[in-house]
């Protein structure tokens, strides 16, 4: 763990691994150091920022050092996410392949992973969703589109995600979800936020509609 100045009310920390970011991010939220008022989770990073007239970053590295870094509880919690998709992507097929899976499988194993979001970025409400099955890793595609659908379910090396908006992407799409995953209007107004646990299940009707 490296912890370097930010700004004048900020430190940075440095981590090797998403899973140091997620025990890390989580250990903050529940038992956060006094002073801190806000928690940035990356891909390897974690900022803090926080109140100088309550801390500095001496003790905050004093604090840190002593926080607790445990593992996310393996049982699926009871606020998970479940995301309804349909598996009709247009690489379904080409991951398949690549993987040496069957569709059918690639669907299996992509539906009994346990998922949380470990950050976000890249577009207002895209998740960043870690646990995805090994074998689903794959490289970005070569030549990324230059639109990909509101809703689209995708993987792409270490994580999957759902496109929230049209927007450009070079993740390989496995299907699609219904769901709204971000309202600018809703309080608050993305559902997957830094530390929610997902899961997905497949969808063969019209069942996920949203509701909103």
């Amino acid at each position: 763990m490296r912890v370097l100045p930010c700004g004048s009310d900020a430190v940075l920390i440095e981590v090797d691994t998403a899973d140091q970011v997620q025990r890390l991010h989580g250990a903050l939220r529940t038992a956060p150091p006094t002073g801190v008022t806000e928690l940035v989770p990356a891909a390897r990073t974690v900022l803090v920022r926080y109140d100088p007239r309550s801390t500095d970053p001496q003790r905050l590295r004093t604090a840190l050092a002593a926080l607790p870094l445990t593992a996310a509880a393996a049982d699926e919690p009871a606020d998970t996410v479940h995301i309804p998709v349909r598996y009709d992507g247009p690489d379904l097929a080409e991951v398949a392949r690549r993987t040496g899976l069957t569709e059918r499988q690639v669907i299996e194993r992509h539906t009994a992973a346990h998922y949380r979001v470990a950050f976000c970025g890249f577009s207002p409400g895209f998740a960043y969703l870690t646990g995805l099955d090994p074998v689903l890793r794959l490289p970005r595609r070569a030549e990324p589109r230059t639109r990909v659908p509101a809703g689209a379910v995708a993987v792409a090396d270490e994580y999957t995600g759902i496109y929230p908006s049209p927007s450009p992407g070079g993740w390989h799409l496995l299907g699609s979800t219904g769901l709204t995953l971000w309202d600018a209007t809703a309080d608050p107004p993305t559902r997957l936020r830094p530390g929610t646990a997902v899961r997905f299940v497949e969808q063969t009707g019209e069942a996920d509609r949203d509701p909103r």
